[in-house]
């Protein structure tokens, strides 16, 4: 889809911010309306829809329950 969103929840992310859950946000909705920047009568909605996808990256980062990978045995066969 977009390159440049970038996984954030954990393993991939350690430590996010607001603004990176902000500048994933804008890029989404540069990609989904075409737009880089909004003309001056659609910055509202574009603004607006930024804001709706970085909260619910929010919160969908604190609802996520990331499981660690079950340990592989070692040992020789």
């Amino acid at each position: 889809m977009c390159r440049s969103i970038k996984t954030l929840r954990e393993p991939y992310a350690e430590h996010v911010t607001e603004a990176d859950m902000r500048a994933a946000a804008l890029q989404y909705v540069r990609k989904i309306s075409g737009f880089r920047k909004p003309a001056a009568h659609n910055a509202e909605a574009f603004n607006q829809a930024v804001d709706a996808v970085a909260r619910a990256t929010a919160d969908l980062l604190d609802r996520l329950d990331v499981r660690s990978a079950p340990a592989r045995a070692t040992g020789s066969a």
